[in-house]
């Protein structure tokens, strides 16, 4: 392995620390934590749909934590969690005849 392969690899090493430890995050670092392209955060900051911070009033910043809460929004059920609930419902409402 070359220097520069063993710079690249520790210089990744520590990026992917910085986003996983750091609290507040550029646009830049979010998209790259997100995986979502520059301007798709854009947009989703222009929409108001994630929640960010413009404290000197151009410059967007973003709290990891909130990103993380705004990502696992809208949870999809699995097949058998769903399965589950119709059971239930129908078992209740049998019950109530």
């Amino acid at each position: 392995m070359s220097k520069e392969e063993i710079t690249e690899i520790a210089n990744l090493v520590i990026e992917s620390t910085v986003l996983c430890t750091k609290e507040v995050l550029t646009s830049d670092e979010a998209a790259r934590y997100m995986g979502v392209s520059k301007s798709y955060l854009y947009k989703l900051t222009m929409r108001k749909e994630i929640p960010h911070y413009k404290p000197v009033g151009k410059i967007c910043y973003f709290n990891r934590h909130e990103l993380e809460e705004w990502l696992q929004n809208n949870r999809i059920a699995t097949g058998a969690e769903i399965s589950q609930k119709a059971s239930a419902y129908c078992m209740k409402k049998g019950g109530m005849r």
